[in-house]
């Protein structure tokens, strides 16, 4: 696939690489818990957030399509911001709501808005066989981004002695971000039109009839199912891993002259690291895998159920505590969940009109956060009652319990 007079793809990839410098991401459960909060209170907060989200999805995406993807995402990222500034200030649970409905807002104007401009750009280019792996080539450099931002997450735990700090420090590369959308060509918004005032409520009906279609269309809805399962089995449990390996960081003799805050984000950040570097390798190389298989809907499938066991071996390895094998098990988790996306994007965009298709990867995310919003409580309610490994085990065999409801076709 040649890149070299592609002049797009570099701001499409530095725009993953700088989304993804989230410093507060791989301890947000040990920021929460510093915090005073219990496992069910932050299922509770990534519920309210992706309830929030959920709500907001729909009016986003019509937003989108109707009147310009590229105003959708400097919404986005304004938004995001402005979460950031209160998460810093503040540390309760109910200032921490609104803070992740503020992160919401953010999360509704930008999923499924920016794989719907890198759409139309190789529709523009006439080269949307190559979906699958450019959006894995882009994806590649946001895995990249997580890698980077895990070793300057934990050297500004380890130096400051502070969580929170990280809130504050993740507005740098979110405001270059912003810089970098604004710069987007107009083109990329697709096929808009100058829409009258008085006919703006016309304009919302007609996107909305388009995107009520998807759910008639039994290939979509599948689609759409299989992918957020999956999607919203990994939101719910990705963060687990945290005060496993913290957990992990102070029963082996690692950097015993160091605090345990310190001992823990060292471990955490080189674990984060060498996650994303593989994660970042796999979505290079999504198209690859899933050429392997006999086609598109059967790589999907199987990944589906090896996700599956992975999360059910996890639980158990974790319950058993065996922390070693559980380590190894969400590093495959994470690699897995980079194999699929590019796929599931790919899958789903084959099923939906290129009109509606900011629409139509907002009814994916829009699944992804209602199911998101079920896990999470309940997986906090499971731990705080049973620990951590049941919760993974109970969900795992959940996901390998409903196959048979999410299974896409495979012709």
């Amino acid at each position: 696939m040649n890149l070299k007079n592609d002049s797009m793809f570099p701001r499409f990839a530095a725009y993953g690489f700088l989304k993804n410098l989230r410093f507060f991401d791989p301890f947000i459960i040990l920021i929460f818990r510093e915090a005073g909060l219990s496992f069910l209170q932050i299922g509770l907060l990534y519920a309210i957030r992706d309830i929030a989200t959920n709500i907001l999805e729909i009016p986003t995406g019509v937003f989108a399509d109707s009147f310009g993807r590229r105003k959708s995402m400097v919404m986005a990222f304004i938004s995001y911001l402005i979460s950031f500034f209160v998460f810093y200030f503040f540390a309760t649970f109910h200032i921490y709501a609104l803070a992740m409905v503020l992160f919401a807002f953010g999360e509704a104007f930008r999923s499924g808005t920016h794989k719907a401009l890198i759409l139309e750009h190789l529709k523009m280019t006439g080269r949307e066989d190559i979906k699958v792996a450019y959006y894995g080539r882009t994806r590649s450099f946001s895995q990249l981004g997580s890698a980077v931002n895990a070793l300057i997450a934990a050297g500004l735990v380890f130096y400051t002695g502070k969580y929170r700090i990280m809130f504050l420090a993740s507005t740098i590369p979110y405001s270059l971000d912003l810089l970098n959308l604004l710069a987007y060509p107009k083109a990329l918004d697709g096929d808009l039109k100058s829409v009258p005032f008085k006919n703006i409520w016309s304009q919302t009906k007609s996107t909305l009839r388009d995107f009520s279609g998807i759910f008639t269309n039994k290939l979509a809805l599948r689609s759409l199912l299989n992918s957020s399962v999956n999607g919203g089995s990994f939101k719910a449990t990705k963060d687990y891993l945290q005060p496993i390996l913290e957990s992990f960081a102070l029963a082996v003799p690692f950097l015993i002259s160091a605090s345990e805050m310190q001992r823990g984000a060292t471990m955490i950040g080189v674990v984060y690291f060498v996650i994303y570097l593989f994660t970042s390798y796999a979505s290079r190389n999504a198209a690859n895998f899933s050429e392997r298989f006999s086609s598109l809907g059967r790589a999907i499938n199987i990944s589906f159920l090896l996700g599956a066991g992975l999360l059910f071996v996890a639980g158990v390895a974790t319950w058993a505590n065996i922390i070693g094998l559980s380590i190894i098990t969400f590093l495959a988790f994470y690699v897995l969940r980079s194999l699929r996306r590019p796929m599931d994007v790919g899958y789903i965009s084959d099923q939906i009109e290129s009109k509606i298709m900011a629409s139509g990867l907002s009814a994916e995310a829009q699944l992804t956060t209602i199911l998101t919003a079920i896990f999470a409580p309940l997986l906090g309610y499971l731990t705080d009652s049973f620990g951590v490994g049941i919760a993974l085990t109970v969900l795992g065999a959940g996901m390998i319990g409903g196959y048979s409801f999410v299974k896409v076709d495979e012709s």
